[in-house]
């Protein structure tokens, strides 16, 4: 029945861009509650992904449906800022801090005091936040923009790595997995972080609490690879 049920879920989430909660029990005449033991079970297995009351499928071949920056900066506000000057406490002058096109490092890069640092970032909103400092060397790695996510793409990051020494890579990531992967929904910024965690000395994962028992489209990696997280998760969420 349970199984039965989770698979009548996935095929009408299959024929749509998503639908709530509310709509999934009226149409499998089953309760909320059911509906939300159901999504829950089907995001840890990593077939949905689940956003403020409505859930989506998720297509191996899609491999674009996160939220774009402008919403994600405004999800989960407050705890993005705090975790955001939590991190603070591990940036001191003369470091090179590559940060990703997160909400969570906006929000860390608009917090940056003006101290000799350099920041390597493909986020068009972190490039506009730190032209604004004076004493700190920017580095964008170009590319063509991607609007949705107001970041940087290029090819060539690889290439462009090996004349960068990170000291610390800050990152945020759209879920963890129940196993301690990391994803995210596009595959290029999924790229991006791989390439950071490897070459980077430190990194430091910056993830609020909705996070937690998700998956998305393309795995960034472990969290066995990560120096240190920062969240304001319940340790029996994690």
């Amino acid at each position: 029945m349970k199984a039965s049920r989770q698979q009548s879920i996935i095929q009408l989430l299959s024929d749509c861009d998503g639908l709530t909660t509310d709509a999934l029990a009226e149409q499998l005449a089953v309760s909320k509650e059911t509906i939300r033991r159901d999504l829950k079970g089907l995001q840890q297995q990593g077939k949905i992904v689940r956003h403020h009351g409505r859930a989506r499928a998720i297509h191996p071949d899609n491999r674009d449906g996160g939220e774009p920056f402008g919403a994600r900066l405004k999800s989960h506000y407050a705890d993005k800022v705090d975790i955001a000057h939590r991190a603070l406490d591990w940036v001191s002058s003369g470091m090179t801090l590559a940060l990703d096109a997160s909400s969570t490092c906006f929000h860390l890069a608009r917090q940056l005091p003006d101290i000799d640092l350099t920041v390597f970032t493909n986020s068009l909103p972190i490039c506009h936040e730190m032209a604004k400092r004076e004493r700190i060397t920017l580095i964008c790695t170009g590319g063509t923009l991607d609007r949705k996510y107001r970041c940087y793409v290029n090819p060539a990051l690889i290439s462009l790595l090996k004349g960068v020494e990170i000291d610390l890579f800050i990152f945020s990531c759209e879920g963890v997995d129940e196993q301690g992967d990391m994803w995210d929904p596009a595959e290029h910024s999924a790229l991006f972080k791989t390439q950071l965690l490897r070459r980077a000395s430190q990194s430091l994962l910056l993830i609020d609490k909705s996070k937690f028992q998700r998956a998305s489209e393309v795995k960034i990696g472990s969290l066995s690879q990560v120096t240190q997280m920062i969240t304001d998760a319940h340790p029996s969420r994690r």
